[in-house]
């Protein structure tokens, strides 16, 4: 076999070969691609990280400033998930806060309802510089109604005293709270 020839012919098998392993290559990538990936209803479109939000009302003054550690918007169900909110909530003509904590919670599409789940903390403190705190495992907020709720064991603390219950429906405009059942308080006369 000529010099020129066998050279052509390994030059050729090499081309093959890489063409062969090209093609390889690019078919096993494919199976790693995103659009080949199946896409669950818990997948993440945005987050963030170290959050800061401030949300002023109509007439310029403030309603509520939230941070968290993380958020979490999920693309299939338009839920938030929330890591550690700490808020700082307004109420329409009041200069004092309420101040809202928990571990977690989910904010639904278009914030129409905020499950606050493990260690909710509500905490005031009024006019008179007397604190009231309120604890309970889960609370669901619905911030159009001005309605909150929850079906866990409630301690509410106030200066006077202390009162347990289990279950609770908060009415935020009107200032009023129902204890639906095992009601229990202890308070000091002053």
């Amino acid at each position: 076999m000529p010099k020129s020839f066998r050279q052509k012919l390994i030059l050729a098998l090499i081309a093959v070969l890489l063409v062969a392993l090209g093609y390889y290559w690019n078919v096993r990538l494919d199976l790693f691609t995103e659009r080949n990936i199946p896409q669950s209803n818990d997948a993440i479109d945005f987050y963030a990280v170290s959050a800061h939000s401030i949300q002023y009302r109509v007439d310029g003054t403030l309603g509520y400033e939230m941070t968290a550690d993380r958020l979490e918007h999920m693309k299939a169900t338009d839920i938030t998930n929330v890591t550690t909110p700490d808020l700082y909530f307004f109420r329409a003509g009041d200069t004092l806060p309420w101040h809202v904590q928990s571990v977690r919670a989910e904010v639904a599409p278009q914030g129409k309802q905020v499950e606050l789940i493990d260690d909710v903390r509500v905490q005031r403190t009024d006019a008179q510089n007397r604190n009231l705190l309120l604890n309970t495992t889960r609370l669901t907020v619905f911030p159009d109604q001005d309605y909150a709720q929850t079906e866990q064991p409630v301690k509410i603390t106030e200066p006077n005293g202390v009162t347990t219950a289990v279950g609770m429906k908060a009415y935020l405009k009107d200032s009023r709270m129902l204890l639906l059942s095992n009601v229990r308080g202890q308070h000091e006369v002053r």
